[in-house]
């Protein structure tokens, strides 16, 4: 069974030990990252959020890779890597 919900994703990561409110961010170009990395198969997985307020209105834009780590701040470290090429690459596109 537990194959399956790994498969599926049914219940198989842990939450950020401190939660995604509590999550380390940066801001770049206007844009916040927020790191959000998850415990999945006994390595952290790369995964975050990028958000912007744009005319008033709260954009965001999750993402998750599948590049993993041994440790969470290598995972965070690395988050913060991939939203600012998100950023870099797609600016307020990244919201459309």
């Amino acid at each position: 069974m537990s194959f399956l919900k790994r498969l599926f994703g049914l219940g198989g990561g842990e939450a950020s030990p401190k939660g995604e409110a509590d999550a380390p961010t940066v801001e770049i170009a206007g844009h916040v990252v927020r790191a959000t990395p998850y415990k999945d198969a006994g390595q952290w997985q790369l995964c975050g959020v990028v958000s912007k307020t744009i005319d008033g209105v709260a954009k965001e834009h999750r993402f998750v890779r599948a590049d993993r780590f041994v440790d969470r701040d290598t995972a965070i470290e690395m988050s913060f890597v991939k939203g600012r090429l998100l950023v870099e690459q797609l600016g307020d596109r990244l919201y459309d």
